[in-house]
């Protein structure tokens, strides 16, 4: 898995190019893919907790007043597992999330990225252990927030892992493996909850326990992967960052490459001797780049994926599905996610993020006002609709999230990631994971009750936010597709037709959003 390539990189303030030499090794890959199973942790939780809150033996254990409601002849289909303390059991992982990502960020910088994802390992087995040997609501939730600290350290390290280790010109393809294993994560979940849903009463115990298997593939891939180069230049171990970055592109001939990552390092450690990086993320220089990445989170989340990625079992129940039909309707949309995801690693680099972000609003936007307006001429307060249009909301379903797979998923996670420059890329990214966490946890602790009070209205609503999104994206988003990493100030933040003012010695220049 190995072939030449040469990286083209224009030298910001003059017109000379320079190339970076190396391979695309078997190594960089097998780093990528290690370090990528963050995701599987993640998307595994995100996938299972809809499933097992849709299991009777658990609602029989914490919340037998959902398992009264949802067995009632006659309950209002939109609400039936409308329940505060059911939504805190999908969402205090969430809110977990964004508190560890903070700490994350000082981890990153003082140990490095291998060891923080060491650590999101160590935090996601106890929580594991924890939920699977639950006796009573307490417990569970103490292991679902010790998951969520290992999903707050594994989502900051992972992404900038990625980014840091891979060529430029593939860092989209490789930093997509971290949204890949999300996909993954979240089909295998399903596939668990379709078998354990039909072991009582403690099936769910086995759905919660299966979390260990992507954290212990993690904590041992961890012990064999190397820290990325930046990462050591970083903490002054220059001998051993050369010598990792010779190992992951294959050459001893890293010379040019080495030098901007020194250069990066030593202007990073200049700035940080003045003030720490997240009082500089105050600066108006570093303004484009932490808007950018925030609103990434944030539009992500309002697509509405998370709604119906965590609670898709539920959600095809309320359409009239049974048990285990909803459950493999989920399985199915899963499936759909991770082929869905295998089209952004081939296209990303060369279609470029924009172009993939535009194409998917549209797509999402026809999908969800669909599903709205099925649901609201076909799915009553009571009663179920017809098995065509059952069928019609899995397909528009899949439709949706097809697009979601190759765009918004992937691309979140990417572009913040790879967009801050070195001296505030640990405390930028930090916000972007808090701000997808404390999001995330918002839509997983509201989505149930908005369903309950605006019924179908709840798809019109991501529509509306859909609209905003590509919106922003057209006019404020720029392309990074080819950029070196350590050169997006002077070749991307400089030349964009907003985001230059930000910079006083910006000048003229500009470049073309498309």
């Amino acid at each position: 898995m190995a072939g030449g390539f040469a990286v083209e990189a224009k030298v910001a303030g003059a017109g000379e190019r320079r190339e970076f030499k190396g391979r695309i090794t078997w190594y960089v890959w097998l780093c990528g893919i290690i370090a990528a199973t963050s995701g599987l942790m993640f998307g595994y939780d995100v996938g299972i907790s809809g499933g097992v809150t849709a299991m009777d033996g658990f609602l029989v254990k914490f919340f037998p007043s959902v398992y009264a409601r949802k067995h009632r002849a006659r309950e209002n289909n939109y609400c039936k597992f409308d329940d505060q303390r059911l939504q805190l059991f999908t969402s205090s992982l969430y809110l977990a999330a964004l508190l560890a990502s903070f700490v994350a960020s000082r981890l990153c910088t003082r140990l490095g990225r291998r060891r923080t994802m060491q650590l999101a390992s160590v935090f996601f087995l106890a929580g594991t252990a924890l939920c699977a040997a639950a006796a009573n609501l307490a417990m569970l939730i103490v292991g679902r927030i010790c998951l969520g600290v290992g999903v707050g350290f594994g989502n900051q390290a992972a992404p900038l892992f990625l980014s840091e280790i891979a060529p430029a010109h593939i860092r989209g393809a490789l930093n997509i493996l971290f949204q890949l294993d999300v996909t993954i994560g979240i089909l295998i979940a399903n596939v668990v909850n379709y078998f354990t849903s039909n072991v009582h009463p403690d099936g769910w115990r086995y759905s919660l326990g299966g979390a260990g298997v992507p954290a212990a593939v993690l904590f041992l891939g961890s012990l064999v992967i190397t820290e990325t180069p930046t990462s050591l230049v970083e903490r002054g171990r220059r001998d051993a960052g050369r010598a990792t970055l010779e190992k992951i592109r294959g050459t001893e001939d890293v010379g040019d490459e080495f030098d901007e990552i020194a250069r990066a390092c030593e202007a990073a450690a200049v700035l940080c001797e003045e003030e720490s990086p997240f009082r500089r993320l105050r600066r108006r220089e570093s303004r484009p780049p932490l808007v950018i990445a925030v609103a990434m989170q944030v539009f992500q989340q309002f697509t509405g994926i998370n709604a119906i990625m965590f609670y898709a079992p539920v959600l095809f129940q309320t359409m009239g599905f049974k048990s285990n039909g909803s459950l493999l309707s989920a399985v199915v949309t899963g499936g759909v996610n991770v082929l869905s995801t295998l089209v952004s690693i081939v296209a990303v680099d060369k279609i470029g993020r924009r172009r993939l972000l535009l194409q998917a609003c549209g797509q999402m936007l026809i999908a969800q006002t669909a599903v709205g307006a099925i649901m609201w001429e076909h799915v009553k307060v009571n009663g179920n609709p017809g098995e065509k249009w059952a069928v019609a909301i899995v397909v528009l379903i899949c439709v949706y999230v097809s697009s979601f797979a190759w765009s918004w998923g992937p691309l979140g996670w990417l572009i913040p990631s790879e967009t801050f420059p070195l001296a505030t890329r640990t405390a930028g990214f930090s916000f972007a994971v808090s701000s997808n966490m404390l999001f995330t946890f918002l839509i997983a602790q509201a989505f149930l009750s908005m369903m309950c009070r605006m019924r179908a209205f709840i798809f019109f609503f991501f529509a509306i936010w859909i609209i905003i999104m590509a919106t922003f994206v057209f006019w404020l988003l720029p392309e990074t597709k080819g950029v070196p990493i350590d050169e997006m100030v002077d070749r991307v933040w400089r030349r964009h037709w907003f985001w230059k003012r930000f910079f006083a010695d910006a000048g003229d220049a500009k470049i073309d959003n498309c």
